[in-house]
């Protein structure tokens, strides 16, 4: 007789434990600890990314990227970074940027957009990918060496105020201007040149496409003139 309770018992235990592991939130694994210096939180203080660092005996220092609202959490992403990010949001904290150091002299742009969930990835690829690609489109990427050494990308500062410095006047949450920045390696016919240095898009959150403001002009020629000797 006994094995006919049996069912109905483990089913219980069963309904049990998954009752505890949804009471228990989420939280970094075990050995990463919070590196408060790193802690960015949004302009409406709803939302708060939390850095989390451990050392890792061959890849050095890992870190884990949180994003708490409320008395919920998540991992912003799954695989670990060699390096602390730098975050920013938009002032309506619906947009957040991760500039993502990969290395000496590398860098990366990250977009996630607030959803239901909490954040996700707002384009496929890399938002520094997209960038570089737009660049080498235009014609006077053509003019230039392409860099193939110290590849990086960087949000200009401004976003929290719509690059009210620029003298522009664009809407609210509408725009983020990306610098990027690399260098040629040397060979046989030149030096270590550094081929660009700081040119700058602009990149549409509502339409998802960049464009290069006419008053970009002037600064853009020199960030890719050639380097005096």
């Amino acid at each position: 007789m006994t094995h006919i309770y049996l069912a109905p018992l483990a089913a219980l235990f069963l309904v049990a434990a998954v009752g505890t592991a949804a009471a228990q939130a989420p939280a970094p694994p075990e050995g990463y600890k919070l590196d408060p210096e790193f802690t960015e939180t949004s302009p409406d203080r709803a939302i708060t990314i939390e850095q989390y660092a451990r050392m890792d005996k061959e890849r050095g220092y890992l870190w884990h990227f949180w994003v708490r609202r409320g008395d919920k959490a998540a991992l912003l992403e799954a695989e670990p970074a060699d390096y602390p990010a730098g975050f920013r949001f938009t002032t309506d904290s619906r947009w957040l940027v991760r500039t993502q150091k990969t290395g000496a002299g590398y860098a990366d742009l990250y977009l996630y957009r607030l959803g239901p969930d909490g954040f996700v990835a707002a384009t496929e690829k890399p938002l520094s990918e997209l960038a570089w690609n737009y660049f080498n489109g235009r014609p006077e990427a053509r003019k230039i060496i392409k860099p193939d050494y110290h590849i990086s990308a960087g949000l200009v500062k401004g976003v929290d105020d719509n690059y009210r410095w620029m003298g522009v006047k664009w809407p609210g949450n509408r725009y983020l201007v990306i610098s990027l920045w690399g260098e040629a390696d040397s060979n046989e016919q030149h030096r270590q040149l550094s081929t660009v240095r700081g040119w700058r898009c602009r990149y549409d959150l509502a339409t998802s496409r960049f464009d290069v403001p006419a008053s970009f002009a002037r600064y853009n020629a020199k960030a890719i003139a050639p380097e005096r000797k």
